[in-house]
């Protein structure tokens, strides 16, 4: 029996007993994970506004490719349970339609999973006939976007454990990139400028979240990133994503963090992922950095690493960045 086989055995164990709540981990993307208790049937409203909104009628076939200890892979699988759909499953990894020789009618993946996706032609082949694609579960870079343009499928997921999954979607074909709240869903911002979500289809309210962003008067909103992924260096402040973002045609997997700087307050480190082409250099690394950042932004520090630190769930990892980033400067 396969590990994802025998988690939605458990899973499903978990699902239908008598008790109504359950219990969820978040991922700690930025921090330690924790476990948080919710209701199951906020969970069952969630799947349902999610086939509403996109038209998923019952009979359609998902995909089942991320763990099912976390809330993507949990919520995969209760749509296909309380929605009528039928469930195919693979074991997680970057390549999840390797094995397949038809796509799913829905499927929900992670940007890293599309990624890798995209660079096997017949894959993705394969991903561009997915009828409804949700990304979710960490930033879909400049380049990526690009390419899923003519994907008509192809949606961009806002949410987090606590909502249960997304609470808002933005069509990657369209080109406004600003996300559309989902049937019931508020939206405020507090002193900082970050999100307070308010869904009371799945039991959330007042819920304060470190996400930067710009309301617009048509309902709609633009992430600008994350509160806590500000970097002060030199007294100017730098947005960790919109640094990423202008590095996005770097040839190499990369990750910024900062580490602490006497003079500078903090100091900015580029991670990099030990690269295959053994004709790249840190050298060229550096000369694509200046022509691409802001004088003042250039990092100060070049970390080669083995592989990017993520989490289970395929986000960037950016407790465990900044971790390492200072124990190999700061040991």
């Amino acid at each position: 029996m396969t590990s994802i086989q025998q988690g939605i055995i458990d899973f499903k164990r978990v699902w239908f007993n008598d008790d109504p709540t359950l219990l969820l981990r978040t991922s700690g993307s930025t921090g330690v994970p924790k476990t948080i208790r919710v209701h199951k049937k906020h969970m069952v409203a969630s799947a349902h506004r999610t086939c509403e909104t996109l038209g998923i009628e019952p009979g359609a076939t998902t995909l089942l490719c991320m763990p099912v200890a976390y809330i993507a892979g949990r919520m995969v699988c209760v749509r296909a349970w309380e929605c009528g759909l039928r469930l195919i499953a693979v074991e997680p990894s970057l390549h999840p339609l390797s094995a397949l020789t038809a796509p799913p009618d829905f499927a929900a993946m992670t940007p890293a999973q599309v990624y890798e996706t995209l660079q096997v032609p017949r894959e993705a082949e394969l991903l561009r006939r997915i009828r409804f694609l949700l990304i979710g579960g960490g930033a879909i870079g400049v380049s990526m976007a690009k390419a899923l343009q003519t994907f008509e499928g192809a949606w961009s997921t806002y949410g987090m454990t606590e909502t249960l999954s997304h609470i808002a979607l933005r069509r990657l074909s369209e080109r406004e990139e600003a996300y559309q709240p989902l049937k019931g869903v508020s939206l405020q911002l507090d002193e900082r400028g970050c999100l307070v979500v308010t869904d009371p289809i799945v039991g959330v309210a007042n819920l304060v979240t470190n996400d930067l962003a710009e309301l617009l008067p048509n309902g709609r909103f633009r992430l600008k990133g994350r509160a806590d992924n500000t970097i002060c260096s030199g007294g100017l402040k730098w947005q960790i994503e919109a640094l990423e973002n202008l590095l996005a045609t770097l040839p190499v997997p990369f990750q910024i963090t900062a580490v602490p700087d006497e003079r500078l307050g903090e100091a900015i480190v580029l991670i990099y992922a030990r690269p295959q082409n053994q004709t790249f250099t840190e050298l060229s690394l550096r000369e694509a950095c200046v022509k691409l950042l802001p004088r003042h932004a250039l990092p100060r520090y070049y970390i080669c690493l083995s592989q990017i630190p993520q989490t289970p769930t395929g986000k960037p990892d950016r407790a465990s960045a900044r971790r390492l980033a200072k124990e190999c400067l700061m040991p």
